[in-house]
């Protein structure tokens, strides 16, 4: 995954000109869970039909000129390892970011699923 790539399609994009603003979304593995406890890795299970559904929604919303989405084929990643990356580009700052945050709940809501394992 090369968040650079994505970028570049989106410069490729026909409607590139509407753009005022590329957001990316790197998702990392983490040390700890989100109490703390220190995790030393966790399993992923991908629902990859549902991307291109979510996808699809959101580019309908206003100013939103392209999404791109990459999960990881891997199912079992290490702390440090990128689980995703998302590029959403469009026209002004509120309509990317509100976007941003939409594609992220729902992605990690209908799309992913992670175990940890704890150290």
């Amino acid at each position: 995954m090369d968040q650079n790539q994505l970028v570049e399609k989106i410069r490729a994009h026909p409607d590139y000109d509407r753009v005022g603003m590329i957001l990316t979304h790197n998702g990392v593995v983490r040390a700890t869970s989100r109490d703390g406890s220190p995790v030393s890795g966790v399993r992923m299970e991908v629902r990859r039909e549902l991307i291109s559904q979510i996808v699809e929604s959101e580019k309908k919303q206003p100013g939103i000129v392209e999404i791109l989405v990459e999960i990881t084929h891997k199912t079992d990643l290490s702390v440090g390892d990128d689980i995703m990356l998302i590029a959403v580009a469009g026209d002004f700052r509120e309509n990317v970011l509100s976007c941003m945050t939409r594609i992220i709940d729902a992605v990690k809501s209908r799309v992913t699923a992670k175990t940890e394992y704890f150290s």
